[in-house]
Parts: structure tokens; C-alpha cells; sequence
């Protein structure tokens, strides 16, 4: 399975949703990151033609792949697609993660209709709900996107597929590592804690446990969210699956 983790907007969480959500559910599948080079530098961009053409030519030879787009690499890389007629169709679902702020929301929005207008179907098309505070509901943070689906049904949104604010994500970040490692992590800290010979070492030790406990927290989150997005197994949507008055040749 080959799968793009995609937004205009950045923001929203594309690491977080490639690295931890759908990495380590996917059976074999390798990260590829298109981000700019030099980050912050306008001029400064990692994705040509040339290199689309040899990331094609890559999806062709693997079985799965989580593919994290950049948020300045969105708008070229949807570009040259374009030009590839039907490169779209290399990747198997695309992933479109989002948070409750009306900018990214529409955002969004601007996203899930370049795709549908480049001929990517809606079961194809799948809304990560991110950063949901504990306690506010899906469908009242969310209501501008998810009004707009209901008029023009060319994603899947399940409100299931919702994840959490939780600082483990920053903190797996300053680590180097994820949730999946953490819960494969058996070390006994609370043993090494008390052998450790300063108060620097204990509370190094004790990080390391805060932030396996959160992991293992998020992972059941996580689970639910994966099973939500039924990768594999698309559920078409009511409605055609395209955008009203904006077929393609």
C-alpha cells in the first residue's frame, strides 16, 4: 500500500500522521519525506521534475510507502502530477490530516478539491481529524469542513478518525524516536532509576519512562484512528465522489 500524507496548509500535523500513524500500521512500507531544502529559505526547493520523475519510477518498484509532503512542496508536487497524466493513480489512498482552525480548515478544503479535480476518487481521499482538544466534539470543531463534505462528498471523513493534543508527539520529536519503539521498549526504568548514581542520570531515566507511559496512552488512539481511515477497505461516500460542477475531461 502506497500512501501520500498531504495538506496545502501546514500546521496540521503531516509528521506526526506519516511517522506514527501510519508507518508502523502499514506492512513494509518505508518513509519518503519531500521537503524543502534549507527550510525557510524562499528560493530553496527539493522537489523538480526530474526527481518526480525518479519518485515514480521508485513507487513502481516497492510494494508500500508513506510518502510526507511538505506543505511548500504541495503545490508543485500536485503540479507536476499534472503533467504525469496519471501518476496520481500510483498512490493508493492519500491521507489529508487537519486541525479545528478556520485557516487550515479551508485549507483543507483547497486540498481535497485540487485532488478530486485531478481525478483522485473519494474513497481514495481520507480526513485525519488532529489536535482535538479532550472533551470537544468532531463535528462542532470541525463543522466548515465537514459541511462542505456533506454538499460536496469527494473524501472520506470519518469523525472516528480523530487524534488527540498530546505533548508525547513533542517530546517523541526531541527524542528521535516513535510510539511504536517505545512500546517495544521493556526496560525497566523505575530499577534503573534507583541504581542511578546522580539526581542528572535519575531524571534523564525518569523522561525516558514519562514518555514511554505517554506512548503507550496514544496508542490506543492511534489504533482506533487507523481502523477508522479503513485503508484497503474503501467505503464510497453518498453522492458520486465528485466535485459538483467540476468534472474533468
Amino acid at each position: 500500500m502506497k500512501v501520500a500524507v498531504i495538506n496545502f496548509s501546514g500546521n496540521v500535523g503531516k509528521t506526526t500522521v506519516a511517522r506514527h500513524l501510519l508507518l508502523p500500521r502499514i506492512p513494509g512500507a518505508g518513509l519518503i519525506s519531500i521537503e524543502s531544502i534549507n527550510e525557510g529559505e524562499a528560493s530553496a526547493q527539493s522537489l523538480r521534475g526530474r526527481q518526480f520523475g525518479a519518485l515514480q519510477e521508485y513507487l513502481q518498484a516497492i510494494d508500500s510507502a508513506v510518502v510526507d509532503v511538505g506543505a511548500s512542496n504541495v503545490e508543485e508536487l500536485l503540479g507536476l502530477m499534472g503533467r504525469y497524466r496519471g501518476s496520481h493513480e500510483d498512490l493508493d489512498h492519500y491521507i489529508v490530516p487537519t486541525v479545528s482552525a478556520l485557516k487550515q480548515q479551508k485549507d483543507t478544503i483547497a486540498t481535497l478539491v485540487e485532488l478530486s479535480r485531478m481525478g483522485v476518487p473519494a474513497q481514495k481521499i481520507g480526513v485525519v481529524f488532529n489536535m482535538v482538544e479532550d472533551g470537544v466534539k468532531v463535528s462542532d470543531a470541525f463543522n466548515p469542513l465537514l459541511t462542505f463534505l456533506a454538499e460536496q462528498p469527494i473524501a472520506i471523513a470519518n469523525t472516528d478518525c480523530r487524534l488527540g493534543s498530546n505533548e508525547v508527539y513533542e517530546r517523541l520529536k526531541l527524542a528521535g524516536v516513535d510510539v511504536a519503539s517505545l512500546l517495544r521498549d521493556d526496560t525497566d526504568y523505575k530499577a534503573l532509576i534507583a541504581k542511578a548514581p546522580d539526581s542528572k542520570d535519575k531524571v534523564a531515566l525518569a523522561r525516558r519512562l514519562a514518555t514511554r507511559r505517554l506512548a503507550m496512552g496514544v496508542a490506543p488512539e492511534l489504533d482506533a484512528c487507523f481502523s477508522a481511515l479503513r485503508l484497503g477497505n474503501p467505503v464510497a461516500p453518498a453522492g458520486s465522489g465528485r466535485l459538483k460542477g467540476l468534472g474533468r475531461d
